[in-house]
Parts: structure tokens; sequence; C-alpha cells
């Protein structure tokens, strides 16, 4: 789909983006450039994020060998304060949730350089529609009446991209046809059904698989009422204004860490395809399918 004026780039004023790539540029004046002597990381949240601290400790370290910086693990939330913290200027490099990578690019400055990907590049996870193996609903059709469990609405996979697909394929809508409920998470959505808080859920493939091999659930208890067309996964980035040595020392951080063996490799193992590396990315083509998304629901994100 071609790119188009509600598509296109909604930078907030503060920012500038002089060569067309939908993304801020570092400020003109060095003067502006930061050059923290602590990095402070934050992972995207669509599950427990005091999970993932071990998880990361030893890409940390290495991120921190590269770049010659303490690096601190920032335990966010919620995407919203993920996004609002690097605006700030208290975040400096983050994995931002698929959804979110819009509002983080035009409201804070966010330069996403990065994402996971299978050894041979490939990579993507779809949105899943998901109900308990035992429940009698058989179609997403039948989800009418129902209570539908999505996480936040800055998720794609999580609330923006399913309710597209129920208004637009199934002639579903929120709040008439369904009884939306916000989780805050993926995971909190995955176990809401499990336990019967909710009738179905709207998540990102690979979670529950991943919560499997920790022990938290069991994947035979779900079932699938639909799955999408493959989205890119969290994109990993840094503030527009930071030095150009160290942005560049970070991704070559990125880059270079050895997965072989690490907490990292046997975390996103699970996932499909499984994510064993860092790969580059281009917002400006990869996220237009999440900008047409966000065009569809009419929350394209402008910070003016």
């Amino acid at each position: 789909m071609a790119e188009t004026a509600a598509t296109a780039s909604a930078l907030d004023t503060r920012y500038q983006d002089r060569n067309g790539d939908l993304v801020a540029d570092r400020p003109q004046d060095a003067q502006q450039w930061r050059d923290p002597a602590t990095l402070v990381f934050a992972f995207s949240p669509a599950e427990d994020p005091a999970v993932f601290a071990e998880v990361w400790k030893g890409f940390l370290d290495h991120l921190s060998e590269v770049t010659g910086k303490k690096v601190q693990y920032f335990a966010v939330q919620s995407n919203a304060a993920e996004v609002e913290a690097m605006r700030a200027g208290r975040l400096h490099v983050a994995a931002l949730a698929t959804g979110a990578v819009p509002l983080a690019v035009n409201c804070a400055g966010f330069v996403p350089f990065a994402m996971m990907a299978a050894k041979d590049g490939s990579y993507g996870y779809r949105m899943q529609i998901i109900t308990r193996q035992d429940s009698p609903l058989q179609s997403v059709a039948e989800l009418k009446g129902k209570r539908l469990a999505f996480t936040s609405e800055s998720s794609n996979s999580g609330y923006k991209a399913p309710v597209a697909l129920l208004a637009g394929q199934f002639g579903l809508q929120q709040g008439k046809d369904y009884q939306a409920m916000f989780s805050g998470k993926h995971d909190n959505s995955i176990l809401g059904v499990v336990h019967q808080d909710y009738d179905a859920a709207a998540v990102a493939s690979g979670i529950a698989q991943r919560m499997a091999g920790r022990g938290v659930v069991n994947v035979a208890d779900l079932r699938l009422l639909y799955e999408s067309e493959p989205f890119p996964t969290p994109a990993y980035g840094y503030a527009h204004d930071l030095k150009p040595e160290l942005a560049e020392a970070i991704e070559k951080a990125f880059f270079t860490f050895d997965w072989e063996g690490s907490a990292l490799q046997r975390e996103f193992a699970a996932s499909t395809p499984p994510q064993q590396r860092f790969v580059p990315i281009s917002y400006q083509s990869q996220w237009q399918i999440v900008r047409d998304v966000d065009a569809a629901t009419d929350s394209v994100v402008r910070c003016r």
C-alpha cells in the first residue's frame, strides 16, 4: 500500500526529518547532543518486565563493554511510560512494541535500527485471537456478545490490528458487538483466558510458548481462533539526540552480540521463527503495514 497523508511523517514539531525517512534526525547543533555517563535500557513490556532483567543481563554487559558506559536496566511497566521516559530524556536505548513504535518515533524522537530475526534473516510475529481449549467458541464470528481481552490501545497485535480485523472482516464493532477489556500485557491476557476471566484474547504469537517454557502456562490449554499475516517484531533503537559516536557504538553492540549459549537465545528460541540475531530495519518501509493499521483504526499518532 502506498504511503498516504494519513501514514506519512507525523513528527512532533520539536523534531526535524531532513532526509525524509520519517524518523527524527540528530540536532544540527552539536551542543544539543547527549553523552550520558550511564545508559538506561528498557525492554518492551509485552510481559512482566521484571522477568527479563536476567534475560538481558549478558547483552547489557556487552553493551557496556562496547560503549564504555555503565548500563542500567529500566523495568518499564507500560508502553506509554516507556515512550514518556524517552521523550523526557530519561531513557536512551529501548525495545518498543511493534504498535508503539510510531508513537515513540513521532513523540519521543525514537530512532529504530534493529529487530530480532532468525539466523536466515526471516522475521515476524502474527496477531492471534485465542480462547480456552474447552471453550464453545469455534470461530471469530462467535465473539459477538463475548468478553475479548486486549492489552493496551497502543499495541498493534494486542489492540489495533484485531479491532481493524473484527470490524473490517467480521462486522464486529468494539463496545457494540463485544465487550473490550484491557489486561495491560500479553501475558496477563493469556492467563486471563486460561483462568476464564476473558472468553478470548488478542495477543502476539510466541508469547504463550515462551511462558510455557518458563512453566507458567500449558499451550495445550489454549486454542487458536485466528492468526494474521506477519508483522515486524519489536524495534530496538535509541534517542535521536545521542552523540554520533555513542549511537554508532550502540548499533555496533547489537550487531556484534554473540547469541550462542546466551540467555536471549534460550528465551527467544520458542518464537516463530526462532529469534537468534539482530538485523537492521527500515522504519519507513517495514513499519508501513503498522502505520496502515493505525490509519484504518483512526489512531494515527500526531503530537503537534
